[in-house]
């Protein structure tokens, strides 16, 4: 039988496809509401993921700089995953960090195995050393 609040990750995760599915652009989505959804989720959950989802999240409403707060702990928990090492390169771009930035990007080209996924990573760089 399903576990304990399997139905509540289930409904946490379609009110955030839901907001996700009802704004035409990034700007027109309702962060503050994914980034609460993501918060219960996490409450819920304890996932890694989810805490990664949600500092983007929260970078969206409250600031890079918020979310890089949130990617804290992450490594050690998804040590081969290169989303957090991506997400921390993007965040720490936009909080003008171009050494964070480009440190973590390298780190995410290490660890991705995607070449779709590799060649956004080497174009984030590019603009980097463009900048």
């Amino acid at each position: 039988h399903p576990r304990s609040g399997y139905a509540e990750e289930l409904r946490l995760q379609a009110l955030i496809a839901s907001e996700h599915g009802r704004a035409l652009t990034a700007e027109e989505t309702d962060w503050a509401a994914i980034a609460g959804h993501y918060g219960t989720l996490e409450a819920l959950t304890g996932s890694a993921v989810v805490r990664l989802n949600r500092a983007v999240a929260v970078a969206q409403v409250e600031g890079p700089e918020a979310g890089l707060d949130l990617l804290e702990g992450l490594d050690p928990l998804l040590p081969t995953n290169h989303r957090v090492a991506s997400v921390r390169g993007e965040l720490a771009r936009r909080a003008g960090d171009v050494e964070l930035a480009r440190s973590s990007y390298l780190t995410a080209l290490g660890l991705c195995t995607n070449e779709v996924e590799r060649a956004h990573l080497r174009a984030r760089l590019d603009a980097l050393a463009e900048s």
